[in-house]
């Protein structure tokens, strides 16, 4: 458990490389109500054409789910199979996931995405359930989410 926490941190720190500017970048995640027990989140960051760059986050504390974020596990899978994020509590109906991360400001206005996946047993799964530019072009505009994620905002 020990290397699993210090390989997610040293994944996360890969985000403000050493002597590069970053910023803090808040990620707002509101679930839909819906009935149904505690979602599995995956926040994550991903280029321009669509391809997994790493994890932000990760809601939802049996790993043995994470496979149902199939988006999300798809490019872990393919950059090594390495989790590189922070992990937390699942979340539930109705409620806000607020995260707040480093980015580095060359992965700002650079065609980048953040991405949610979200799973609910019984009711499903959805890659790409929510997806926002990492742009200053509309800082702290709601984006309206597909199914589970109600709206997704990010703010630098």
């Amino acid at each position: 458990m020990k290397k699993l926490i210090a390989a997610l941190l040293l994944g996360t720190a890969l985000l403000a490389p050493i002597g590069a500017q970053a910023r803090d970048v808040t990620i707002s995640t509101q679930l839909a109500n819906y009935s149904g027990p505690n979602a599995y989140l995956a926040i994550y960051l991903t280029a321009a054409d669509g391809s997994y760059e790493t994890t932000l986050w990760v809601a939802g504390g049996r790993s043995r789910y994470y496979r149902d974020l199939s988006g999300w596990y798809r490019g872990i899978a393919q950059a090594g199979g390495n989790i590189d994020g922070i992990t937390g509590a699942s979340v539930g109906s109705g409620q806000t996931l607020t995260v707040t991360t480093d980015i580095a400001d060359t992965l700002i206005d650079a065609g980048f995405d953040i991405r949610v996946d979200a799973a609910v047993e019984h009711i499903g799964s959805y890659a790409s359930d929510a997806v926002a530019p990492l742009s200053t072009s509309a800082p702290g505009e709601a984006v309206a989410g597909k199914s589970i994620v109600k709206s997704l905002t990010v703010s630098m």
